[in-house]
C-alpha cells in the first residue's frame, strides 16, 4: 500500500485515532475500568507527551531543518542531538504517548487497542517513507545513527 506513504499528515493519523478510540470506549461501556489516580495518571503521561514533542520540535528548530512530515527528502541536516540521541521519532513518539493518556483517562482496554494500530500504521506510512528517504540523503552517516538509536524509545 505505498499508495498512502506520506501521504496523511501524521497529526490526522492522530486525531482519527482519537476519534475512534473515544468511540469504542462509547461503544463498549462494560469494558470500562475506573481507578484510584486515573485523572492524575492521564496527566502525567500526556505531560511527558507534551516534553517530548516539544523537544524534538525545538531540536528541529534549531537546526533549521524542515518538520513537514510529507517531505522528509528535504531535509537539510540529519538531526542526531538532544531527545534524538533517544529516539529516532520523538514527535511521533510524543503522539503516541499522547493516545496513551487518552486511552487511561478513557478506562477503556477497545480503546487502548488502536494505540498499537497507531504505531503500525506510523511505521508503516511514515516512518519506512521516512528512513528511505533520509538514507538517500545522508548515506553512511544515517545508517550509522540508525544502528545506534532506536525507532521509538
Amino acid at each position: 500500500m505505498q499508495l498512502l506513504e506520506l501521504r496523511i499528515p501524521p497529526v490526522a493519523v492522530f486525531l482519527l485515532a482519537a476519534v475512534a478510540m473515544g468511540g469504542l470506549a462509547l461503544a463498549t461501556p462494560g469494558l470500562r475500568v475506573g481507578f484510584p489516580g486515573q485523572l492524575l495518571a492521564a496527566s502525567v503521561v500526556l505531560l511527558a507527551a507534551g516534553l517530548v514533542g516539544l523537544a524534538g520540535v525545538r531540536v528541529f528548530a534549531r537546526y533549521e531543518t524542515t518538520v513537514n512530515p510529507l517531505q522528509p527528502e528535504r531535509a537539510t541536516r540529519l538531526v542526531a542531538a538532544g531527545i534524538y540521541r533517544y529516539s529516532r521519532n520523538p514527535m511521533y513518539l510524543a503522539l503516541a504517548l499522547a493516545l496513551v493518556s487518552w486511552a487511561v483517562w478513557l478506562g477503556s482496554w477497545p480503546a487502548a487497542l488502536v494505540v498499537p494500530a497507531f504505531v503500525l500504521a506510523m511505521n508503516r506510512w511514515q516512518i519506512v517513507p521516512e528512513e528511505r528517504a533520509l538514507a538517500a540523503l545522508f548515506g553512511a552517516e544515517y545508517e550509522a545513527y540508525r544502528q545506534r538509536v532506536r525507532r521509538w524509545l
